[in-house]
């Protein structure tokens, strides 16, 4: 989803449903530690933004294969569902 622009957190967490803010906030540190996301805060107001760095847009052709790969997959699985925990862990 950053690979179409900035977002801000709440458009972010509005997107991941699966995926409780503290986990999700944590993920996003990792990502921003790695290079792989920038974290942009202005001065003249609260808003707070993530973006790709150059590292993270040249995961986008990764990203593509492992969705498409989750997507036939989750298909395929979609006659013996499984309960996860947001860890993606059986339950």
């Amino acid at each position: 989803m950053l690979n179409l622009g900035p977002q801000r957190f709440k458009d972010i967490a509005g997107k991941v449903t699966r995926c409780s803010d503290r986990v999700l906030v944590e993920r996003l540190k990792e990502l921003e530690m790695n290079g792989i996301v920038v974290r942009n805060t202005y001065d003249d107001s609260s808003l707070i933004e993530y973006a790709l760095t150059e590292k993270g847009q040249d995961l986008a052709g990764v990203m593509k294969t492992v969705h498409n790969w989750s997507e036939k997959w989750n298909q395929l699985d979609a006659d013996d569902p499984q309960e996860v925990d947001q860890c993606h862990q059986p339950l």
